[in-house]
C-alpha cells in the first residue's frame, strides 16, 4: 500500500510547542492580579492555551501509530515496535530527569517532587500502551481502529469517575500516574484518550490517504466533526442520558471539557491540513521537528531543572501583562535559537540515547 507523508503534522507540532512555550512562561510568571476573567485578553489566551496539551497528545498518537502501520506495510514492524518501546521509556526517563534538583540531592535532600508526572511521562506511557494494543490487534486492522475509537470515547465519558481520584496504600511512583493529589500536572487518564483518538486518525490516514479527493473529504470532516464537538457534544451527551438513563452520561455532559477540546484539535487539524502545501519545507516544519529538544530547553530555562535556578525562581508571578507578553516573545525566540543552533532534531536525540544504551549493554556483558 502506498503511503504519503503527512506534512501538516509538523506544522501542528510547531503550533503546539510554540503555544506551550508562551503558555508556560506567562502562566508561571504573570502576576495573579491579572489572572481575572474580567479581562477579555486573558480569557482568549487561557482558551487557546487549553488547546496545547490535547493537541500534543493527539498528534503524538497519530504520528507514532502511523509509523507503526507504515512499518508493518514494509515488513519491518518488529523493529518499529522496539523503537516505540524505547522512545516511550526514553520520554519517561527525560520527564523524571527534568524534575531532578542536583543541588538539593548533593545536600542529601530528595524531594518527592521528583516523582511528579508531567506531559513527557504521560506521552511516553501512551506510546508504550499503543505498542501493546497494536501487538494485540496488528492482524485485525479495522478492529484496531474500532478499539482505539472506543477507548478514547470510554476514557472521556468516564472522566467523572476519576476526576478527583485519591489513591492510598499505593507507592507514589505508581499513584502519581492516576491522581493529581500529590502534585502531578498530568495523569494517564484522561490524556491517553487523546492519544487513542490520534492513533485512530492514523489508521484512517494510512488506509485511505492515497485515494482520490481524500484530502478534501478529510478537511471537511475535521471541520464538521470539530464544530459538532464544540457546539453540540454536550447536548448529545444529555440526550444519551435522557434515552438511556445512564447517570455517568449526565455527569460527563455537566463538565464536558474533553470532547470540547477534541473539537478544537480537529479544527486545528483542518486548518493546517488545508494550508499544507504552503507549509512544506518552511520554518514552521523545522520547528515541528525539534519539539523534544525545545521542551527540554524551555524546562531548564524556566523551571531550573538540575540546578533549581530558572526564571521562575527570580520572577515567579511577578510580571505585568506587557512584561509577560514581551518576555514570552523573547523566551520563545531564545528557545528556538538554542534549539536550531545548539541542539539537534528529535531523531538525533533518540539515536543518541539508543547508542548510549547499546554502549552500556556492551560494557555490562564485558564487550
Amino acid at each position: 500500500m502506498q503511503t504519503n507523508r503527512l506534512y501538516f503534522i509538523d506544522a501542528v507540532r510547531a503550533f503546539a510547542i510554540l503555544m506551550m512555550l508562551q503558555g508556560h512562561f506567562i502562566d508561571t510568571l504573570l502576576d495573579p492580579l491579572y489572572r481575572n476573567p474580567i479581562y477579555p485578553a486573558y480569557n482568549v489566551w487561557s482558551y487557546f492555551r487549553g488547546i496545547t496539551a490535547p493537541t500534543f497528545f493527539t498528534i503524538s498518537g497519530l504520528v507514532f501509530t502511523y509509523l507503526l502501520l507504515r512499518a508493518n506495510a514494509k515488513g519491518d514492524v518488529k523493529k518499529r515496535m522496539k523503537k516505540g518501546l524505547f522512545r516511550g521509556l526514553l520520554l519517561l526517563g527525560i520527564g523524571y530527569s527534568l524534575r531532578v534538583n542536583l543541588v538539593s540531592w548533593f545536600t542529601g535532600y530528595f524531594s518527592p517532587y521528583f516523582l511528579v508526572i508531567d506531559v513527557l511521562q504521560c506521552i511516553g506511557l501512551s506510546l508504550i500502551l499503543l505498542v501493546i494494543l497494536y501487538s494485540i490487534f496488528k492482524n485485525h486492522s479495522y478492529l484496531f481502529s474500532i478499539v482505539l475509537f472506543c477507548i478514547g470515547c470510554a476514557i472521556f465519558v468516564s472522566e467523572p469517575l476519576y476526576r478527583n481520584l485519591v489513591i492510598d496504600k499505593v507507592p507514589l511512583f505508581f499513584a502519581n500516574y492516576m491522581t493529581k493529589v500529590n502534585g502531578s500536572v498530568f495523569t494517564i487518564l484522561p490524556w491517553f484518550g487523546y492519544s487513542a483518538f490520534g492513533a485512530f486518525f492514523s489508521t484512517v490516514f494510512f488506509r485511505h490517504s492515497h485515494r482520490r479527493r481524500f484530502k478534501q473529504f478529510t478537511i471537511a470532516t475535521f471541520f464538521i466533526a470539530g464544530l459538532f464537538l464544540i457546539y453540540y457534544s454536550t447536548d448529545f451527551l444529555f440526550y444519551l442520558h435522557k434515552v438511556t438513563g445512564y447517570e455517568l452520561l449526565y455527569r460527563s455532559a455537566d463538565y464536558n471539557y474533553l470532547f470540547l477540546r477534541m473539537g478544537n484539535v480537529l479544527i486545528l487539524f483542518g486548518l493546517f491540513y488545508t494550508f499544507e502545501r504552503y507549509l512544506k519545507q518552511s520554518i514552521i516544519s523545522r520547528i515541528g521537528e525539534k519539539t523534544l529538544s525545545m521542551y527540554v530547553i524551555h524546562f531548564i530555562l524556566l523551571y531550573g531543572s538540575f540546578t533549581g535556578y530558572g526564571l521562575k525562581k527570580f520572577y515567579n508571578q511577578a510580571l505585568t501583562p506587557w512584561e509577560a507578553i514581551f518576555g514570552a516573545a523573547a523566551f520563545v525566540i531564545v528557545v528556538c535559537l538554542i534549539s536550531f543552533y545548539y541542539a539537534k532534531t528529535n531523531h538525533f536525540v533518540y539515536n543518541l540515547a539508543r547508542r548510549f544504551t547499546n554502549l552500556f549493554k556492551r560494557k555490562e556483558h564485558g564487550i
